[in-house]
Parts: structure tokens; C-alpha cells; sequence
């Protein structure tokens, strides 16, 4: 490997490989660099094969069948796909006449093709429609901030703090395409399995092929020597994603990316970054790129077995320096000292072996008692303010972590800690530790308020685009158990569209429950219920005002529905 070739990993000690952009955007070098791997183009593969890199976060392809153009992936928007489809027609004047998912990440603009081209059938995982539900119901409000953070969602296009690329794209959503309508169609042909299909005159073997969503699947086409696939990325892939998802295994992945390579295939292309063709680079990289993951793995049972704690796992695994001479391979997205923590916990649960994890203090009182056991919050400060000087960052971040969660935290600690989480941005190749640690900078020091990303909100919208029961359902998690003590009462809903729904408060729970029967009703219209757990319509005045009716012990309805964590129920 050439000496010139060395690609940092989780974070440089010190600013000598940080730069300025000329919008002011302070960064490691190597991840201004990666942006002209994900440089927007319209790539033409081969004959009847494009994809389009750089539009969104995700990339979006399309095949010339025998019947007409099969899209693959509909991108973040339908300001997005709209643009897809702009694009496409600089190449052919076919129409769309079929829709394919790689999995539930990148499908919310296939209202555009439907827009333009009317009803086509849609291909897709069985799973990817109740995918798509669960981030948006009980785990929304964490799943959304999770998002906000990583993708960089709260930073300018200049300035210290501005954006400089997202590790997969350029953008999140790309500010041109505002005001980025989603629009999610669901499946009407869907697989699990296996399988062979034919869209559009053209044959197509379907595997299903987990990576980072279970519901991702390798589309091969035979006859043009092509594979679509979820499993190689323009970078590491990302086994840990920092904004929190479901453990992605790295055997599953292995397997699917055996497959991959088992096709042989001429043309390669990735839902994210560009695509590679020729058969022989195609084994090469993507040998080294599976062989990545298999090292991460191996090593970290490896060490594991041996006693090591998620903590030293850390600092023991790093990517030999050959894997540095392939971007597919690099550390631009997530980095390696957190997938084998990640690899660990996946495995066998949180607990490491390391004996003060089995029953931690809580966070404040263990932030207070160590900074009186070091001798004050002054010497902390100090300790805090010296590190930063002497690049001795993951110190700063140990220290300062202590000042913003003891019980005297001052906007001073929380200004000096934004300044370590601010350091570890500038010094870090990876997109996804620089976004979140800016965005965490910026709340601390007050530039951007983070909270209402804190907090479950019902949207309007939300709930009138979806089933009644699913609104009840989620409700279950905003119950507060100290409001809900010694309360037993079964609430059903009646719409006036029909819609039923039931909740059995007891035992500081709600339990969704089949229910017919049961005398405390409450009547309303969706859009009254929706108006009031928005928070736009007090429960009280929606009653007075006579759009929502409680039949049965009516005290006790109220009494119940002011046990959830929602504004609009508690007034």
C-alpha cells in the first residue's frame, strides 16, 4: 500500500488533518474527501441500466425490460423521485411500468411514479409495510431523534457547524427537494422467500438478504449480468448505527454477500454510492469489503472469549492497514471500535463482564461522586479544559461527560463540554460521529434546542392517515405508572367512521384489548381524538364543546386517560 494512502479511524488526537471548506464547514480531511465518491451523477452502467447517485441519501436505479422501466427505490421524497424521473428521461422516453423495494428505508416517493405513469405493481419484502409502521408508532420519537442527529437534519450548508456530507450521500434529504412529501405505497406483490419473479418481461431472482434492515433483499438479473443490492456501501458497513436501530448481524450479512459474489455478475449496484462493474474488480473489492466484516467479527469473539470487555474491545480491534486502500472499506460512516461493541452486545447482551456495569449508580449521583472524589468541580474544569489543550480527547470526554450531568451542572460546563464534542467533529472521518456529536455540541451550548425531539407528539396528519387502533396501541407507552396506581378500567373507542379500539388500563399498564362490551365508551369523531392528542383540543373543551361524549363511569375514563404522558388528555 502506498504511504500516501493512510485513512484515520474513529478520531485524530490532534488538528493536523483537519481542514476548512470555503463555506466556512471545519472537518477532517478524509471526510471532505468522500463527498466525491458520493458526487451527484446519473450513471448509465451498461446498456438499459442507470442509477442515480447523489440525488437523496439513497440512490435510485432503473432497468430497461422487455414491457418498460423498472424503478428500484424511490428515494427519501417525492420531490426526490419527481427529480429521478426527470433525469431518466434525458435517456429514454419509456414509461415506469413497475416499482421494485430494496428494503423499507427508501420507498417514500413512489406517489411520483404513480403521479406520471399511473398504477404500476410494486414489488417488495413482506415485512417492509410493518417496518415502516414501527419506526413510526411506539419507538417514533427516539427513531426520529436518532435520524436528526446522525444525518445532520439541524445544520446550515456553511459556517464551523455546517454540513459537509451524510457517509451514504450528500444530504439526508436534499434541500432542493423541499418540502419533501412522503408517500409510501405499499407493496402489492410481495416475497419472504427465495424466489424467482418476472417484472415487466424480465426475469429476476429475488434472496432475501438482511444488513442493515432484515427486509433487504439482492435483486439478480440474468440476462443482463446485474445485481441490485443492500449489502455493499461506499464504506464500512455501518454494524452499529449511533442514532440506535435493531442489531444487524454480521453472519447474515456474510452469507448474503457470498451470494453476491457467487453471481459473478458484470454490473454492480448498491442502494447507496456508485456502481462498479467488470467482473474482476467486482470479486477483488467486494472479497476485501466481506473479509472486512468477517475480521470484525472473528476478532472480537476472539477477544471476547478471551475476557476482554466491550470497553478494550475498543482499543484491541482495528482494520489492518490494507483495508485503508478502498473506500468501501473505510471508516467514513461508522467506525470499527464501535461495531465490535456493538458485534459483543449482539451476541451476549449488555452486561460485558466488567464488574462495576452489573449494577451502576445512577448518572447524576455517579457524576457527583466523581467529581468529589477528584477534589471539586474546579479541578474537573481544569482537568476538562487541559485535556482539550493537550489533545487528549477521549479524557475531555470521560471529565466532561461528569460536568453536564451533575446535580450543578452550569451553562459554562455545558459550553466547555460542546467544545470537546466539537473537537471530536473536526478530528473525526466519520460522517455519522461528526453529525451527532454537532448536534449534541449545538443543544449543549444552546445554538439549537434539541428537546422537542424528547418528546412523543401525535401528529394530526399521522393519525388521520392510519388506522384508528394503531393510535390507541401506541398510547401504551406514554403511560406514566405513578399516575396509573390502583387504576383498573377499560376504556373502548367508537369513531364515528366505524373504527373500534380498546385499552385495559390495570396494573400501571395499557393493554391493548379486543373489546365489545365494555360501558365506558368514549365517542368522537378521528379528527376530534386527533385534534385533542395533537394537542390543538383540550380533552375538557372537546367534552363541554360537545365533540366528544364519554358514556359509563365518565370520571373514571378521565381519570385514566389523565394517566398518559399526553397534553391534550391532561387538560
Amino acid at each position: 500500500m502506498s504511504e500516501k494512502i493512510r485513512r484515520s479511524k474513529s478520531f485524530e488526537p490532534n488538528a493536523q488533518l483537519t481542514e476548512t471548506l470555503p463555506n466556512g464547514q471545519v472537518a477532517h480531511r478524509d471526510h471532505i474527501a468522500h463527498s466525491k465518491v458520493l458526487a451527484k451523477s446519473f450513471y448509465q452502467v451498461a446498456p438499459g441500466v442507470w442509477t442515480f447517485v447523489g440525488n437523496g441519501l439513497s440512490n435510485q436505479t432503473f432497468i430497461d425490460a422487455p414491457d418498460g422501466i423498472i424503478a428500484i427505490d424511490t428515494g427519501e421524497s417525492v420531490e426526490e423521485m419527481r427529480n429521478a424521473l426527470t433525469e431518466l428521461e434525458k435517456y429514454t422516453s419509456r414509461p415506469v411500468v413497475a416499482v421494485l423495494y430494496t428494503h423499507f428505508h427508501y420507498v417514500g416517493g413512489t406517489q411520483a411514479v404513480l403521479d406520471k405513469y399511473g398504477d404500476v405493481p410494486i414489488w417488495g419484502h413482506a415485512d417492509i409495510s410493518f417496518n415502516r409502521e414501527r419506526t413510526a408508532s411506539e419507538i417514533a420519537t427516539t427513531y426520529s431523534r436518532g435520524l436528526v442527529e446522525q444525518f445532520a437534519v439541524t445544520l446550515s450548508d456553511s459556517g464551523e457547524d455546517g454540513l459537509v456530507n451524510v457517509g451514504l450521500g450528500n444530504f439526508y434529504r436534499d434541500p432542493a427537494h423541499a418540502p419533501h412529501t412522503v408517500s409510501f405505497i405499499a407493496p402489492t406483490n410481495t416475497f419472504a422467500e427465495p424466489c424467482t419473479i418476472d417484472v415487466a418481461g424480465l426475469a429476476i431472482e429475488v434472496t432475501p438478504a438482511p444488513s442493515d434492515a432484515e427486509d433487504s433483499v439482492t435483486y439478480w438479473f440474468p440476462t443482463i449480468r446485474t445485481a441490485v443490492n443492500n449489502l455493499v456501501w461506499p464504506v464500512l458497513f455501518n454494524i452499529f448505527a449511533i442514532r440506535g436501530e435493531e442489531y444487524r448481524d454480521p453472519q447474515a450479512m456474510l452469507r448474503g454477500i457470498d451470494h453476491l459474489l457467487s453471481l459473478q455478475s458484470e454490473h454492480l449496484v448498491g442502494v447507496h454510492g456508485p456502481p462498479i462493474s467488470g467482473q474482476v474488480d467486482i470479486a477483488r473489492r467486494v472479497t476485501r469489503y466481506r473479509d472486512s466484516i468477517q475480521f470484525l467479527w472473528d476478532q472480537t469473539v476472539r477477544h471476547t472469549n478471551r475476557g476482554a470487555s466491550s470497553r478494550d474491545l475498543a482499543h484491541l480491534i482495528q482494520l489492518p492497514s490494507y483495508y485503508d486502500e478502498d473506500y468501501l472499506t473505510s471508516e467514513q460512516y461508522g467506525v470499527a471500535e464501535h461495531h465490535v461493541r456493538q458485534i459483543r452486545s449482539g451476541l451476549f447482551g449488555f452486561f460485558d463482564g466488567e464488574e462495576s456495569n452489573l449494577f451502576p449508580l445512577p448518572t447524576r449521583e455517579r457524576a457527583d461522586r466523581l467529581i468529589a472524589g477528584f477534589g471539586g468541580v474546579e479541578i474537573v474544569r481544569t482537568t476538562v479544559a487541559t485535556a482539550l489543550r493537550d489533545d487528549d480527547v477521549r479524557w475531555a470526554l470521560e471529565c466532561g461527560s461528569w460536568l453536564i450531568h451533575h446535580s450543578g451542572s452550569t451553562d459554562d460546563d455545558k459550553r466547555l463540554y460542546a467544545s470537546v464534542l466539537r473537537t471530536v467533529a473536526q478530528r473525526t472521518p466519520s460522517a455519522n460521529i461528526r453529525n451527532w456529536c454537532l448536534a449534541r455540541a449545538r443543544h449543549l451550548d444552546g445554538t439549537f434546542d434539541l428537546s422537542r425531539f424528547s418528546t412523543h407528539r401525535f401528529s394530526k396528519r399521522q393519525i388521520l392517515s392510519s388506522p384508528a387502533e394503531t393510535t390507541i396501541r401506541l398510547m401504551r407507552v406514554l403511560l406514566v405508572p405513578e399516575r396509573a396506581q390502583n387504576l383498573d378500567t377499560l376504556i373502548r373507542w367508537q369513531f364515528q367512521d366505524g373504527q373500534t379500539a380498546s385499552l385495559h388500563i390495570r396494573n400501571a399498564v395499557a393493554v391493548p384489548v379486543n373489546n365489545t362490551t365494555s360501558p365506558n365508551i368514549v365517542k368522537c369523531s378521528l379528527e376530534t381524538w386527533a385534534n385533542v392528542v395533537s394537542g390543538s383540543l383540550a380533552l375538557s373543551a372537546s367534552i363541554s364543546q360537545g365533540d366528544l361524549a364519554i358514556e359509563g363511569d365518565s370520571q373514571s375514563v378521565v381519570d385514566a386517560l389523565k394517566a398518559f404522558d399526553i397534553a391534550g388528555l391532561c387538560a
